[in-house]
């Protein structure tokens, strides 16, 4: 579908480029905008790469198991239903820490891991599981202490203090993340499963 909307936006672009006049500037714009998303693609691989190896390293090392055992209360509060020390702990908790971190590609490979283990736990396959639901409204309620790829586009732009929005980010996150948590325990309530 999303792919539909973008094919529809970019030949509606083009063809209003045709009509008046500019066809020229468009044939500029999408070469300089190829080039500066290959560039910036390339670094934000960078740091991409260091988060996830830094996370690998982590899990290999038992330090995601410990954290996750130092998480057990709020992971406890938060999914109930998760037996201790069930793996889908530990990916939640990996999804999170790199949520946190802002490097939120990174975190989809975990989340997908911990949906899959939630499933598992789910006994209604056609509907999905109170902690299903929890853990992606807390995904979308933006869970991010650094925001590394935002500031890496700061960087690159020339900004003076390319990490002066970490405060800001810090007080936006707590209050989504608080009202995700609150509306997602007062749904979770009239809904057992």
């Amino acid at each position: 579908m999303i792919n539909t909307i973008w094919f529809f936006l970019i030949i509606v672009g083009i063809l209003y480029g045709t009509l008046s006049g500019n066809l020229g500037q468009i044939n500029n714009i999408i070469l300089e905008q190829a080039e500066e998303g290959v560039s910036f693609g390339i670094g934000l691989m960078g740091i991409m790469a260091f988060w996830m190896g830094t996370m690998n390293i982590a899990e290999k090392s038992g330090l995601i198991k410990t954290i996750s055992k130092g998480l057990r209360p709020i992971i406890g509060f938060l999914f109930p239903q998760i037996p201790k020390e069930h793996p889908a702990e530990r990916w939640i908790v990996m999804n999170f820490i790199a949520n946190m971190f802002g490097v939120g590609n990174g975190a989809t490979a975990f989340g997908l891991k911990a949906m899959k283990e939630l499933d598992a736990l789910n006994p209604d396959k056609k509907r999905a599981s109170n902690a299903m639901a929890m853990f992606l409204i807390i995904n979308m309620s933006s869970l991010q202490l650094v925001p590394l790829s935002v500031i890496k586009i700061r960087h690159d732009y020339g900004a003076e203090n390319p990490t002066s929005i970490i405060g800001i980010t810090l007080l936006a996150t707590f209050l989504s993340t608080l009202v995700a948590v609150i509306v997602g325990k007062i749904f979770e309530g009239g809904r057992r499963c």
